[in-house]
């Protein structure tokens, strides 16, 4: 039996997520962060079991195989995954959040109900260009893609129970934090 919520925070590549996410999760004693499963090689500063557990793509299938996923979906050739036993453990004692693609989200809405979910959009898709472009890692093919399916996540904004926008960070945690605090606390 869960004891804490589940928040599903879900964003266009670019806009911020893990920037507010890391505000969101300063502003609150109570929140536990769901480490996501991927196939895709860590980045610099990356920690096992902190971002992501990094798995195999024989790994991951396995997992598949074994039903050990709440959702899982593949992107830019790679995959990625919320493991169930690590999401319930950390649900039996806490409120959690879970930052995942749409569909994702959406699979996850349909197994929990009661999930909250939260899209972090950009002011626009201008900007989201430009945060993009200025992070200076991805190749011109790479932001291609990443810009078409931020045009898709965004025309998934209606599916979800908050949208709030990305202009400021503190401004734009500041709203997901009282989303929580609507739902954790009564």
């Amino acid at each position: 039996m869960s004891k804490g919520h589940l928040f599903v925070i879900s964003g266009a590549s670019g806009v911020g997520k893990s920037t507010v996410l890391g505000k969101v999760m300063a502003g609150r004693d109570d929140l536990a962060f769901s480490v996501s499963a991927t196939t895709r090689s860590p980045r610099p500063n990356e920690v096992e079991g902190v971002h992501y557990y990094f798995v195999s793509n024989a790994q991951f299938q396995k997992m598949i195989d074994e039903d050990a996923f709440v959702e899982y979906d593949g992107h830019m050739n790679k995959f990625y995954g919320t493991p169930r036993q690590q999401l319930e453990e950390k649900l039996s004692r806490a409120n959690v959040i879970l930052d995942i693609e749409p569909n994702g989200a959406f699979a996850v809405q349909k197994k929990r109900p009661d999930a909250v979910l939260i899209f972090i959009a950009p002011p626009s898709m201008e900007e989201l260009e430009r945060r993009v472009r200025s992070r200076g890692d991805t190749q011109e093919d790479q932001i291609k893609i990443r810009l078409e399916r931020a045009s898709w996540e965004m025309e998934q904004r209606p599916k979800y129970h908050h949208v709030v926008i990305n202009d400021q960070v503190d401004t734009c945690a500041d709203e997901i934090l009282k989303i929580i605090a609507q739902t954790a606390d009564k």
